[in-house]
């Protein structure tokens, strides 16, 4: 993740553009990000969740890491767990897998729903625009599958604990437009070690598209955050924001019959401008013809992502309180 520059060394500076207390780009190329919670260590014991974690390296060329989770519970028993493989947040430019937020949300899951969490460190925008943050994710999919193969010497907390029959996919926002395409891949290519996926949840995935749906303003809908955020990190998108990676229902768009995993897990919220999206999305693929399980969960009443910045409310809860029993 770029280092924020300071307000006093940036004052004097040129913007070449700005989304608001987002991110901030200088005409030297100065990325300063305004948006984010701070860099945190992993922890060998959560004093909340008892859940280990450590840092690892995916890939060199390019740099790709990912912090792993371990439950206490792993800790002490001899039977292999699910593992989740994580994409975090952060309109593909902001936040972190080392983040505070991550790293507080990642033991609440890895603790709720007794699996090994891979949250993986992909390259961000715009100093890799996409599909630099598809690639890692894709990448880091294929690492811990090879895992399953009886000669791999790799991570020991995958070797030792995690079950290869039981992988599952998950991110919130971006992280779960990333979701969505690893998910789409999946369908498409093989795994290490014949490894199939078997689950994904897309927490209020950021989709968009060119003509506004459901209760989505028609005035402005040009302008939009969602939109101008898209053509920032994917300026080359063949497409725009029509492009199948953010428009899943676009016209020319792979069916999404192809999703390579039998349980899908749709989360939305009330308030969040993109709810729409998700829903159409999830109605869209039991529409496709698709074999599997699609469920639509719908939190009434909040925002975006309420669930990472305020997990010790009763709505948040409830939120955990599914993922744990979607992935089993």
């Amino acid at each position: 993740m770029a280092s924020t520059t300071s307000a006093a060394s940036t004052a004097t500076k040129e913007i070449e553009i700005e989304f608001p207390n987002l991110i901030r780009v200088y005409k030297d190329g100065t990325v300063e990000r305004l948006f984010g919670s701070p860099v945190v260590p992993p922890s060998l014991h959560d004093s909340d969740t008892g859940v280990s974690s450590k840092d690892i390296v995916i890939s060199d060329h390019p740099s790709v890491s990912a912090r792993l989770y371990l439950p206490k519970s792993a800790q002490s028993e001899a039977r292999k767990i699910p593992i989740l493989v994580y994409f975090h947040g952060g309109a593909f430019c902001l936040e972190s897998a080392f983040s505070f937020l991550d790293q507080r949300y990642l033991n609440l899951i890895a603790s709720e729903a007794n699996v090994i969490a891979v949250s993986v460190e992909y390259r961000l925008a715009p100093e890799h625009h996409l599909p630099a943050a598809f690639e890692d994710c894709w990448e880091s999919l294929k690492w811990v599958s090879s895992h399953s193969t009886p000669t791999n010497a790799g991570e020991p907390w995958l070797l030792n604990h995690g079950d290869f029959n039981r992988i599952y996919l998950g991110g919130d926002s971006a992280g779960g437009t990333i979701v969505h395409n690893i998910a789409m891949r999946c369908g498409a290519e093989d795994l290490p070690g014949g490894v199939k996926l078997v689950g994904a949840f897309l927490s209020c995935p950021y989709f968009w598209g060119s003509k506004p749906i459901g209760s989505e303003p028609k005035e402005g809908h040009e302008q939009s955050l969602p939109l101008l955020m898209w053509n920032f990190v994917y300026p080359s998108a063949p497409g725009g924001i029509d492009n199948p990676a953010i428009n899943p229902t676009a016209d020319g768009a792979p069916s999404l019959a192809s999703i390579g995993c039998s349980k899908l897990l749709v989360y939305v919220c009330g308030k969040d401008q993109l709810r729409d999206r998700g829903v159409f999305y999830s109605e869209s693929v039991k529409k496709s013809g698709r074999k599997g399980e699609v469920e639509l969960f719908e939190v009434e009443g909040e925002d975006h992502c309420f669930h990472i910045f305020t997990p010790e409310t009763d709505n948040a809860k409830k939120v955990f309180n599914r993922f744990a029993s979607f992935l089993l």
